[in-house]
């Protein structure tokens, strides 16, 4: 019966977990429960931190007075026309 690497490499890893815990029980428990918690915290937050990094003010339906806007899109728009014009046609 063949193993597969990752279960191999999962048994191996919580072996090492128990070995490293049974030298120093109280104090590694301890610290493992604080691991935990932090990667707890960092994968399942509910906060959506990089949302507050980063505020969204304008994503999906843009304003059509926003003469601003408007005017960034249409040059962004024409500037794969200008460039084919320029360089390829030459």
């Amino acid at each position: 019966m063949q193993i597969k690497p990752v279960k191999s490499i999962l048994l191996i890893g919580a072996g090492a977990a128990a070995v490293w815990v049974a030298s120093n029980p109280k104090e590694n428990i301890t610290r493992l429960r604080k691991m935990t918690t932090e990667v707890k915290e960092r994968w399942f937050s509910t906060d959506h931190q990089v949302n507050q990094l980063v505020p969204v003010q304008q994503s999906a339906h843009p304003d059509p007075y926003d003469e601003d806007n408007n005017e960034m899109v249409s040059e962004g728009s024409i500037y794969g026309i200008h460039y084919y014009n320029e360089n390829l046609q030459s």
